[in-house]
C-alpha cells in the first residue's frame, strides 16, 4: 500500500478522527477510520491500526473496542470532560455579564472542540440565552489575569476607573488615577469585583473590573492587610438582591442623571433614554419581573428613582412604602 503524504502526523490525526467523531452513543469500524485518515492524506493498514490503537491508550486517550453483531467498532469512552460537564460550562460563560459576548463565543467554540461532532450540537442547543446584558470591556478577561498576578506579587496597582453617561459611553469617574492595594476578587450579581485598600482614604473599596481600565501593576508593596482582615467578605457577597419570579411588565421610570449608570448596569444600554420635565433628570422603559424584590431595588434607590406607570404598579408601590411606615409608628 502506497504511504500517503501526511504519514507522519497519522497518530494525531487518528486520535482527532476518534475524539471528533466518536462517544458513547457513536461508534466507528476499522475501514471508517482508514478513510477518515485517507482525508487527511495518511494510509494505514488494519494491522498498523490495531498498534496505533494501543498507543492511543498509552497516551491517555480511552479507546475501546467491541463486537457489535458479526462487525467490530471503536470509540472514545471517558473524556477529559463528560458533555454534561461542558453544558455546564457552557451555560455558566453564556449567562456570565463579565465575559464579553466576543469572548464567550471563542470560549464556547474551544469548548465544543473537546466534544464530539454529535456532543458538539448539544451543546449548540445550550446557547439560547441571546440579549442578556454583557459586558462591553473587552479587555476584562486579561485585567482578572492581571489583578490575580498583582495579589500573589504582593504589589499596588494604578488604574483609571469608569461610570456611564447619557449617551451611554464610559467616561472617568475622576481626573487622577487611583493606587490601591489589591486584596482579593469576588463575584457578585454575575460581575466580578476587586476588593482593595485605598491608603489615601485609609478603607477598603470594592471596584467593578469591568470599568476599571489601564490597569498597570505599581513595584509599591501592598498596604491594608490589617484593614483587610476586618472585612467581611461574605457580608459584602450578599448585599444584593437575587433573580425571583414575577409578572412580566414595561414600567416607565424617571431618575435623576446621576443613577443613569445604575440603570444601564441593570437593564442594558438597549433601553431608550429621554429627557424628563424636570431638569437634571431622564425617563425611561425598563421590562421587570414585577416582584417584592423589584420594589425593594426601587426603594434602595431613594429619591433619585420614580415609578411613573403603568399606574397600578406605582400604587403598590406606595402601598408597600405605606406599610412600612405604619410598621414602625405602631
Amino acid at each position: 500500500m502506497p504511504k500517503g503524504t501526511n504519514q507522519k502526523l497519522k497518530l494525531y490525526y487518528l486520535s482527532r478522527i476518534m475524539l471528533n467523531q466518536t462517544d458513547e452513543e457513536h461508534m466507528i469500524t476499522m475501514p471508517e477510520i482508514r478513510k477518515a485518515l485517507e482525508t487527511y492524506g495518511v494510509t494505514a493498514d488494519r494491522k498498523s491500526l490495531y498498534d496505533d490503537m494501543e498507543a492511543l491508550r498509552i497516551l491517555g486517550v480511552d479507546v475501546i473496542g467491541e463486537k457489535v453483531g458479526r462487525d467490530y467498532f471503536y470509540h472514545v469512552g471517558g473524556k477529559h470532560f463528560e458533555i454534561a460537564e461542558l453544558k455546564l460550562l457552557v451555560d455558566a460563560i453564556q449567562s456570565s455579564k463579565s465575559i464579553s459576548e466576543k469572548k464567550s463565543n471563542e470560549l464556547i467554540k474551544k469548548l465544543t472542540a473537546m466534544a464530539s461532532k454529535y456532543e458538539a450540537e448539544q451543546l449548540k442547543r445550550q446557547v439560547v440565552v441571546q440579549g442578556r446584558v454583557k459586558t462591553m470591556n473587552e479587555s476584562i478577561y486579561y485585567f482578572i489575569d492581571d489583578l490575580h498576578k498583582a495579589i500573589a506579587e504582593n504589589k499596588q496597582i494604578r488604574f483609571e476607573y469608569m461610570k456611564w453617561n447619557l449617551e451611554k459611553k464610559l467616561e472617568r469617574r475622576r481626573e487622577e488615577p487611583y493606587v490601591v492595594s489589591p486584596w482579593a476578587l469576588t463575584w457578585d450579581d454575575e460581575n466580578y469585583y476587586l476588593i482593595a485598600y485605598e491608603e489615601a482614604a485609609d478603607t477598603i473599596k470594592h471596584f467593578r473590573v469591568d470599568k476599571m481600565k489601564s490597569i498597570t501593576i505599581l513595584e509599591e508593596k501592598r498596604t491594608g492587610l490589617d484593614r483587610f482582615k476586618e472585612f467581611d467578605l461574605a457580608r459584602y457577597a450578599k448585599m444584593n438582591f437575587g433573580m425571583f419570579a414575577g409578572e412580566p411588565v414595561k414600567v416607565k421610570l424617571a431618575f435623576s442623571n446621576d443613577k443613569v449608570g445604575i440603570l444601564l448596569d441593570r437593564f442594558g444600554r438597549d433601553i431608550h433614554i429621554h429627557p424628563a420635565k424636570q431638569e437634571g433628570w431622564s425617563e425611561t422603559y425598563v421590562e421587570v419581573a414585577l416582584s417584592d424584590q423589584f420594589l425593594g431595588w426601587i426603594f434602595a434607590l431613594g429619591t433619585g428613582v420614580k415609578i411613573l406607570s403603568p399606574s397600578e404598579v406605582a400604587e403598590r408601590f406606595k402601598n408597600e412604602l405605606k406599610s412600612m411606615y405604619d410598621q414602625y409608628t405602631v
